[in-house]
């Protein structure tokens, strides 16, 4: 628990309990859902080393399709084969647009997770580097990138007669730091008890981390760069041979 000056009382955890208290119905269909989740990721085992040949093709395809729907989502007009081009030309040390720079920053975050996922912790520390990873070819984001926002980054809706609305009012920044801390431990809590189905524990995480907003921009690609990296660590390999990303541009 974190009281703040103004006597703002923050207890993740117990919100967390309250949010994730779900009434007996939708309890039991997310019980079926996840359970046919974990009957595919034991028989993926035995899948994956079987085909290892055309899964490295297929890895391939879907981190270029990830990494332009999750820029495509935030703004950027990229089509797929536009980055598959984009990121075949290694030699690019300067990109001229925002949409080059945002692809090639996403692209390469996500390629540090596959590779390095077991090796990363899920913590300040880490989160602030992977979004200085995502965010480094961006010019305009250079003075803020991998570090917590300073000004409020509130959602307003901008009316003909003057008039504004809040469309989404996240944490304020001086209680981001503590806010962020209370939720990466909860998330160790989790992780340690095993006393929640790690989906829910995945979904309730980046859940969390988009209604804190923690950065001045890039929270959107982070929490689904944070999402692959939680499923990779939890053990659903799978997840580097699809494009959840797509997914989401798709249905959103």
């Amino acid at each position: 628990m974190f009281i703040d000056n103004y006597g703002y009382v923050m207890d993740i955890s117990k919100n967390m309990k309250t949010k994730l208290n779900f009434s007996s119905e939708v309890y039991q269909q997310l019980s079926q859902q996840l359970s046919v989740l974990d009957t595919f990721r034991g028989r993926w085992r035995d899948r994956e080393s079987r085909h290892g040949q055309y899964l490295r093709e297929l890895r391939k395809i879907a981190t270029i399709e990830s990494s332009g729907s999750s820029t495509r989502i935030e703004g950027a007009r990229l089509t797929d084969r536009e980055v598959m081009k984009l990121l075949a030309s290694v030699k690019i040390t300067k990109f001229e647009s925002r949409d080059q720079q945002e692809v090639a920053g996403y692209y390469e975050a996500l390629e540090v997770i596959l590779e390095n996922y077991t090796d990363i912790e899920i913590s300040e520390r880490y989160i602030h580097q992977l979004h200085g990873i995502i965010l480094r070819h961006s010019e305009k984001d250079q003075s803020h990138r991998g570090k917590y926002k300073t000004s409020s980054n509130k959602v307003v809706a901008n009316y003909p007669d003057g008039t504004q609305r809040v469309l989404f009012d996240p944490t304020p920044p001086h209680l981001t730091q503590p806010e962020m801390q209370q939720l990466l431990e909860w998330l160790d809590e989790r992780m340690e008890k095993r006393d929640m189905h790690q989906l829910v524990v995945t979904a309730a995480f980046v859940y969390e981390f988009l209604s804190i907003h923690p950065y001045e921009d890039g929270n959107g690609r982070l929490s689904r760069l944070l999402t692959t990296l939680l499923l990779m660590k939890l053990d659903f390999l799978f997840i580097q041979y699809i494009s959840f990303e797509n997914v989401i541009e798709a249905r959103k």
